[in-house]
């Protein structure tokens, strides 16, 4: 067999906000406290969930995983583009950089997963209350979370394979904060087809069906809180789902703008405008709609400050 004689590449240069130069410090400051509020929310969310008899069901079961992904989504990130701000780029490792893609991707499918059981959830709530109880059980409950786990870290490591089989042997330097796909991608020289038919095949059980049973769910859940003759019990209905639906919309928004339908090649501050709001901005977004829109929560959370 005749090989090629190449340089291997065995790092990668992230160029971060390099145009933002006279701004870092400010940047720096804004992304740190934004990200501080997303864990803090995020973190309280959970802690409250755990040790509150209250909170102790099914939709608040999943909004507990919700934001536990959340955390690793956020932690995997920001620290490092945190840094890089602070440097004005930097030097990361091949296998570091897969790694970190690894659990990005892990991080999302785990919470397409999780936010079409949230809508089952709240279909089964609303459109069969008799058999409520029966359905959501906490072993189903458990069954339904840990599916949710190890589809995000098992199908992620299909992906992670492919590109750990890649070669770098040309440029190596990414224009973005951090080590998604297609920035990948392009600076192997290896055949990407594997990855790229891979990446394909896995948008569909774990972006379109949760989306789609998503949009099954909310359809009959409509029909069920037009048919509530009071105004009242509609308004009831509906609040229980405003909070989760507005977090769909928000979620599956940024992520159809970065990898749906992405800006243009030459719209790379746009790309990373769309990654910043959907990696720092979203996190911190989730506790917030959940705990303003949510009178359990915000009386939770003004009983457990109040014990402080």
């Amino acid at each position: 067999m005749n090989e090629r004689n190449r340089t291997v590449v065995t790092e990668f240069l992230l160029l971060g906000f390099g145009k933002l130069h006279n701004l870092r410090i400010l940047l720096f400051i804004v992304f740190l406290f934004i990200h501080i509020m997303a864990l803090t929310g995020n973190v309280l969310v959970v802690v409250l969930v755990v040790f509150n008899q209250s909170l102790h069901s099914p939709m608040y079961f999943f909004l507990s995983q919700l934001s536990l992904s959340e955390i690793l989504f956020a932690s995997n990130i920001v620290p490092n583009m945190l840094w890089l701000i602070l440097v004005e780029g930097g030097k990361v490792s091949v296998d570091l950089c897969i790694r970190q893609f690894y659990l990005l991707a892990a991080a999302t499918i785990t919470q397409c997963l999780l936010l079409a059981a949230m809508s089952y959830d709240r279909y089964v709530a609303i459109c069969r209350p008799l058999h409520y109880a029966i359905i959501m059980t906490f072993t189903r409950q458990l069954q339904i979370v840990i599916f949710c786990w190890l589809m995000g870290f098992m199908l992620s490591l299909i992906v992670y394979i492919f590109l750990d089989e890649l070669d770098f042997c040309g440029p190596n330097i990414i224009n973005h904060f951090y080590c998604d796909i297609a920035p990948v991608l392009e600076l192997s020289c290896s055949d990407t087809s594997s990855v790229e038919l891979a990446t394909f095949l896995e948008s569909f059980p774990v972006v379109l069906i949760p989306f789609m049973l998503i949009i099954g769910t909310y359809i009959s859940i409509l029909r069920t809180i037009l048919k509530i003759p009071s105004t009242i019990g509609r308004q009831k209905a509906f609040s229980t789902c405003s909070s989760h639906l507005t977090v769909v919309c928000m979620y599956y928004g940024t992520l159809t703008s970065i990898y749906i339908f992405p800006p243009s090649n030459n719209s790379v501050d746009a790309n990373k405008g769309l990654s910043l709001l959907y990696t720092l901005v979203t996190p911190l977004v989730n506790p917030l709609i959940y705990s303003l829109r949510n009178h359990d929560i915000r009386r939770t959370i003004a009983k457990f400050l109040g014990t402080l």
